[in-house]
């Protein structure tokens, strides 16, 4: 759909303009929305104030969603439910995640390798209903998968440190995340295991999927179908959502409901267009309510 063209007055691209965010809401409705789910939709599980309003009002207005999420432990079609079940009706073809990523790129770059991972199970099960072949030999491994693992152990570990050390197997992890946010303050994820192996065995990941990389990058093109300047990326995380907005030429808006403060976006390199408390604030004001909507608060935090 057409949306009125993107304000040019100081108090919004002005201002993105000058590295700094606007705040409070984007003045208009964007052909394309890629909308992060864990700190933006929901917390926890939980649905966010005005996810589910807000997402029926951009598909009312005939603009494209994708939902993208870094985190590994679902699968597209059980993310799809999930949102379902929030109000939020979805389909597995609207949902990225790193695992689709990762089987492609294995298939791709590493044929016939067998992966071992420190993961958990559905990793281990979406390779091998890829056709690639898992195992926990550390001299079979040609590819040490590394993942979002709450089942970390010492004994994971010492096996992938001898798949690298010993048998020169090349690492892969499937997003950069040092942490996930929940309401209580966020669980380690796949940054820190990935950080172990590394510490131990001297070598570095050839390939991070998931935000911001290039493999993700180019999937959410792909299935947003629309371009990069006519969409929008929405999410509560700097290093992932926002960076990758700039480098795909995007709109970027960020949520303070889930890992970033306003603080720690004073202090951050990774500079968002507009800024907002919640994705309630997403979109223009309707008739009747407030036209700036909830506004961000730099110096608060973000739960």
């Amino acid at each position: 759909m057409n949306g009125p063209t993107r304000s040019s007055t100081p108090s919004s691209a002005g201002l993105a303009g000058a590295g700094r965010p606007a705040l409070g809401r984007p003045p208009r409705v964007f052909r394309g929305y890629a909308i992060d789910l864990d700190g933006t939709v929901y917390l926890s599980g939980k649905l966010l104030p005005g996810a589910a309003d807000t997402i029926a009002r951009i598909r009312r207005e005939g603009s494209r969603v994708v939902f993208l999420t870094n985190n590994p432990l679902r699968s597209p079609a059980s993310y799809a439910q999930h949102l379902t079940g929030l109000g939020i009706p979805a389909e597995p073809a609207e949902v990225v995640t790193p695992l689709a990523l990762l089987t492609a790129y294995l298939a791709d770059r590493h044929p016939g390798r067998a992966a071992l991972t420190i993961a958990e199970p559905l990793v281990d099960a979406t390779l091998a209903a890829a056709g690639i072949a898992v195992t926990t030999e550390p001299a079979s491994a040609g590819v040490v998968v590394v993942s979002f693992d709450r089942t970390f152990s010492y004994a994971k570990l010492l096996s992938a440190f001898r798949a690298v050390r010993q048998f020169g197997a090349v690492i892969v992890a499937t997003n950069p995340d040092p942490f996930c946010p929940t309401q209580d303050g966020g669980l380690p994820d796949c940054a820190a295991m990935l950080a172990a192996l590394e510490a131990c065995t001297g070598a570095r990941a050839e390939a991070v999927l998931g935000k911001p990389g290039e493999h993700m990058a180019a999937e959410l093109l792909r299935r947003l179908a629309v371009p990069a300047s006519e969409a929008v990326i929405v999410g509560d995380r700097l290093s992932t959502d926002i960076a990758m907005s700039r480098s795909l030429g995007m709109t970027s808006v960020l949520v303070l409901s889930g890992a970033t403060t306003g603080a720690e976006l004073a202090d951050s390199p990774h500079r968002p267009d507009y800024v907002i408390d919640g994705i309630a604030a997403l979109l223009p004001a309707e008739p009747g309510e407030p036209a700036s909507g909830p506004a961000a608060r730099p110096r608060g935090s973000s739960r």
